[in-house]
Formats: structure tokens, C-alpha cells, sequence
């Protein structure tokens, strides 16, 4: 069953472009991993958020793609660009209207 997760991400003030320079990386260790789309976005009208949205194969996917070198390697890199402030919620998806 496919897995979203979706959140926000705050970024210390002025480092939001630095911060989505680094998530918009191309990472074939994530596709790997079973991650099927990984898109990040901004916001003009909150200038310290950033806005990822994940779909992945499924739930331990996700949960098992956190321990890979290369992940863990991202994320210390991103930490001093992150505020501490987080959003979001998970799901499994349960359908869409694109596909049967």
C-alpha cells in the first residue's frame, strides 16, 4: 500500500532557497529505497517554510530509508538550515481518481 508523508519543514530565517537547494538534490538512494515521489515547495507568503510532500511503496519503506548512509548524511547536512519548526501528518492511500 502506497504511504504519503507530508509536512513542513521551517528554515532559519533567509535559508529557505539553501534548504530546498539541499532536499532537491538528486538522490538515486531514495528511489532505490522505494520512494516514488518526493516534491518540495515554497511559499512566498511564509518565506521560512518549506513544504515536502513524500509518497513512498509503503510505510517501512519510508521507516527504512531513514537508516541509509546517504540519508542520514542529508539530514545532518540540513539540520543547521532547520528552525525546529515541523508539520505534517502520514497516511496510506487508499486510492486516487488518476489510476485504477
Amino acid at each position: 500500500m502506497t504511504f504519503a508523508n507530508v509536512g513542513t519543514l521551517g528554515a532559519v530565517a533567509g535559508k529557505r532557497d539553501e534548504l530546498v537547494a539541499h532536499l532537491t538534490r538528486r538522490s538515486t538512494a531514495l528511489g532505490e529505497a522505494g520512494c516514488l515521489a518526493y516534491e518540495v515547495g515554497a511559499n512566498d507568503d511564509d518565506p521560512d517554510t518549506v513544504y515536502v510532500v513524500e509518497l513512498w511503496e509503503s510505510a517501512e519503506a519510508h521507516r527504512a530509508s531513514l537508516a541509509l548512509p546517504e540519508v542520514q548524511a542529508s539530514i545532518a547536512a540540513a539540520r543547521p538550515l532547520l528552525s525546529g519548526q515541523f508539520g505534517g501528518f502520514r497516511f496510506d492511500v487508499v486510492g486516487s481518481p488518476l489510476r485504477d
